[in-house]
């Protein structure tokens, strides 16, 4: 019997591979009877909540001879009423594509709101795979009228974050005032990944956004400026580099002495946190 969460072990992939055998030799007979009760069989274990048992089973319908069945198949199941169905389709897309970041990000235009954790971890794997193609894809995504599709356009860029941090604050400039709660809170999670890897680059873009900041960005600003303030103070040296204590040190010193008003107020407060040293974020 296959977990219903965790990871699969030797046992459970091979069981799996089994099933998926039974599965192509009913295809193989070519009847309407075969069909369906090829049918049924992945569609049971496809419905499963366990994730890795979609990821493996996606891939694995990948390998039978005659793409066509599966892709017509697929294409119903990201239909599905059932969550597992939907996402093991969405799988079998990103394997059959798995060298075509176009295509893939096209079936993940279609159910990035449906599926959204597999979308989110296939994302985070062509960030790592095709940089060059997602830095063009996310832009597009975020002038998208679609509050999660711009939330999403976040999703993974922490891969890029000490390579290209231009690129990334670039992205946020021009998200930095929208209105929708989702993206404030993908922006304020990149903004630190950014600024922990490249203060040097990071800050002066946010000096900037300040000196006309209105109450959203304002608070978009505290929210990621706490984090890194606590995360200055706190005991432990992991994921800190000398040069983010350093930079971030002397940026809020600076802050507090700026002539603009939001600066000044914004570097009172971080001082506030370096001062007192609180143990939470």
């Amino acid at each position: 019997m296959l977990k219903k969460i965790g990871r699969l072990d030797i046992t459970a992939q091979r069981e799996i591979d089994e099933k998926v055998v039974e599965i192509f030799a009913l295809l193989d007979k070519k009847t309407d009877k075969a069909r369906e009760k090829a049918h049924e069989k992945l569609f049971d274990m496809a419905k499963t909540p366990n994730y890795f048992i979609r990821e493996y089973l996606g891939k694995k319908l990948t390998e039978y001879h005659d793409q066509r069945v599966f892709y017509h198949l697929a294409r119903k199941m990201l239909q599905h009423k059932l969550y597992g169905i939907r996402a093991t389709a969405l799988f079998y897309f990103y394997n059959r594509y798995f060298d075509d970041p176009d295509k893939v990000l096209g079936y993940l235009e279609e159910c990035h709101d449906t599926v959204p954790w597999e979308v989110e971890s296939v994302i985070n794997d062509i960030w790592r795979r095709f940089p060059k193609e997602m830095k063009k894809k996310m832009l597009l995504w975020l002038d998208s009228n679609d509050e999660k599709r711009r939330a999403l356009s976040f999703h993974g860029m922490e891969n890029i974050a000490s390579r290209d941090p231009l690129y990334i604050m670039n992205f946020l400039d021009k998200a930095i005032d929208d209105k929708s709660v989702e993206v404030q809170k993908k922006i304020t999670h990149i903004l630190t990944q950014v600024a922990r890897s490249r203060p040097a680059d990071c800050y002066p873009y946010i000096y900037e956004w300040l000196l006309d900041a209105d109450d959203t960005r304002m608070k978009t600003i505290w929210v990621s400026m706490k984090k890194l303030a606590n995360i200055v103070v706190q005991k432990s040296k992991r994921d800190k580099s000398q040069e983010f204590i350093m930079l971030t040190h002397r940026t809020i010193q600076d802050w507090k002495n700026d002539e603009n008003k939001n600066v000044s107020q914004m570097g009172q407060k971080l001082a506030g946190i370096l001062k007192n040293k609180p143990h939470s974020n």
